[in-house]
């Protein structure tokens, strides 16, 4: 199966531009980009995907084995690079995506030229003095609500993860899309990502990095996204005004123009 049609490929902009690649979050698709991607058209080549089990992609391909990692999804990204003839590639990933980017530049550095982490989370569960902003208690109960009532549990997350009451539309679009996610999927996913542990890999990211930290972000706090920039040698830490953690949606003026801000810096190193 072509690698175009397994994830649901979409590929815009300028053919001779410098590639950006954006990679959705956990029960997400490549529709939440739908605000900032577009903005990049102009001078990049625009690369848009749905993570196997997500959107449009090919459900027939999910991998229980493959997939029982972040290093299967991560190898999915480097095969649609390769694929693209894609290098130098700016790795734009949003959430569970961030750790997913730093492992696709682990295994194919050659690809990579800079990756930038929206809302970073390489463990959610508190290790000691490291704080990941949930309990272990926490991420067992959230996996059990899952797995007694996946509609139940996608109605009461999606406020948390969204967090902008005053937005009912965007929670309500959030929710939507976990509902329509394959529950058997979504579950292992959702294991996948909240029992990982990135944080011995952050080190060896060599390429620049932008860390976008939201604010009042239930589910990558402010702490851990320092924790981040300082185990990414180099990196560039920017907060923002948008609150909740899905800033592409809720601020994605804001969210474009903090990449956009950090762009011409990007170049200055190369």
């Amino acid at each position: 199966m072509s690698v175009v049609v397994r994830n649901r490929v979409r590929v815009s902009g300028t053919p001779c531009g410098r590639p950006i690649v954006f990679a959705h979050g956990f029960g997400c698709d490549q529709a939440m980009w739908r605000h900032v991607a577009p903005e990049f058209e102009a001078d990049h080549r625009v690369v848009l995907f749905d993570h196997v089990g997500a959107g449009g992609s090919d459900l027939s391909a999910y991998d229980p084995a493959r997939y029982g990692s972040l290093r299967g999804y991560a190898a999915d990204v480097v095969e649609i690079c390769r694929e693209l003839g894609l290098t130098d590639v700016v790795l734009v990933g949003h959430s569970v995506s961030a750790m997913i980017g730093v492992l696709a530049a682990q295994q194919a550095p050659e690809l990579f030229g800079a990756l930038v982490m929206i809302g970073p989370n390489p463990r959610y569960v508190d290790d000691g003095d490291y704080t990941g902003g949930f309990t272990r208690a926490d991420i067992v109960g959230l996996l059990d609500s899952l797995d007694a009532n996946h509609l139940g549990w996608s109605t009461a997350i999606a406020p948390v993860i969204m967090g902008n009451p005053e937005h009912p539309e965007l929670t309500e679009e959030l929710t939507n899309s976990f509902c329509r996610t394959d529950p058997d999927i979504a579950r292992q996913f959702a294991r996948v990502t909240f029992l990982s542990d990135n944080r011995a890999d952050l080190p060896s990211v060599a390429v620049p990095t932008l860390v976008l930290q939201c604010s009042e972000d239930a589910i990558a706090p402010e702490v851990v996204g320092r924790y981040v920039h300082a185990q990414v040698a180099g990196s560039t830490f920017t907060q923002l005004t948008a609150t909740g953690h899905c800033p592409h949606l809720s601020a994605p003026e804001e969210t474009v123009a903090a990449i956009r801000a950090w762009l011409p810096v990007l170049a200055g190193r190369a």
